[in-house]
């Protein structure tokens, strides 16, 4: 290849094994990415159809479940293509585009659990004031908000990245993230410091809040009636879980890619495959499962049969 053409195709190197197990690897994944989107699809149609679901909380989850959709949208269709391709490349370009949508997703999470933390503190501490609180109009800012703060942050980044020289052209995993940062030449202060920015912005300050408020929460509760322990308790778990799940992912994602952490091939492929399996699949499982109210409407739409009695 030319100088050109190294500049603009990117290879991923991140594969195990491609040759012999390509054909498995697609099937497991695809199964994997059909199972995704009738989860969340399926969450996301019983809050949209069932009037008694819309309120603040479950329009947060529901956007949750659209996130994790449109997260495994931009990283499977490319995923498997590549499993049953000779070769696993893809164009500068597409590669800034797809980390770019990469990290609006993932950071919009954050932000996403920010307004239904807040959503649950003005709920159990203060129920008398939350129909003027949480009015529609709140609620649609918190939303906007969610994905607009990410966009134009990552905005500025991708544009320091157009015009940075490349010295390689080989990514050590299955798609384009952070890891583009190894690929540059002259690792600049203004682009370290800037990603250190983003991490402080988007996805700290927004845990720091959520830890505050959910303490905040649980003193109160413990301090009031069971009535308001249990609310707390059956509300504010799931969002728990799911933010203890996406920190675990953004943790792998910044010690393992961003430090440069030495693991070898096979883990790093292990534990890549676990970042977009487990992240997007988990969501709709613990919401389905431990919300009741979704509950109630999931066990109507695929009842259980009776069992037999003999």
């Amino acid at each position: 290849m030319d100088g050109e053409l190294n500049v603009t195709y990117i290879t991923f190197d991140g594969y195990v094994e491609l040759q012999k197990y390509r054909y498995f690897y697609f099937v497991i994944m695809f199964t994997i990415f059909m199972l995704i989107i009738c989860s969340n699809s399926t969450i996301v149609c019983l809050i949209v159809i069932h009037k008694n679901l819309h309120e603040p909380m479950y329009i947060f989850i529901a956007a949750l479940l659209i996130n994790s959709l449109l997260y495994s949208i931009t990283i499977y269709p490319k995923l498997l293509i590549d499993f049953l391709s000779e070769t696993q490349i893809t164009t500068f370009p597409h590669c800034i585009f797809q980390a770019s949508m990469y990290y609006v997703l993932s950071t919009s999470e954050f932000l996403l659990l920010s307004a239904m933390a807040y959503d649950r503190y003005v709920s159990i501490c203060k129920p008398l004031q939350y129909p003027t609180i949480m009015r529609g109009e709140t609620v649609k800012v918190f939303l906007v908000s969610a994905w607009l703060i990410p966009s134009c942050e990552l905005a500025v980044s991708v544009a320091l990245y157009a015009n940075i020289k490349m010295c390689h052209f080989s990514l050590k995993g299955l798609f384009c993230n952070t890891s583009l940062y190894t690929l540059v030449c002259v690792h600049t202060v203004v682009l370290s410091m800037y990603g250190v920015f983003i991490l402080l912005t988007i996805v700290f300050l927004p845990v720091l809040f959520i830890i505050f408020t959910y303490t905040r929460i649980f003193i109160i509760s413990f301090r009031s009636g069971k009535t308001v322990r249990t609310k707390a308790a059956q509300t504010c778990l799931p969002h728990l879980l799911v933010l203890i799940n996406l920190s675990c992912f953004v943790s792998y994602d910044v010690i393992v890619v961003r430090l440069g952490s030495d693991l070898p091939k096979l883990a790093r492929f292990i534990l890549t495959l676990q970042m977009i399996v487990y992240h997007p699949l988990l969501n709709p499982f613990i919401y389905g499962l431990k919300m009741k109210e979704i509950y109630k409407h999931l066990k109507r739409l695929f009842p259980t049969p009776p069992l037999k009695t003999v």
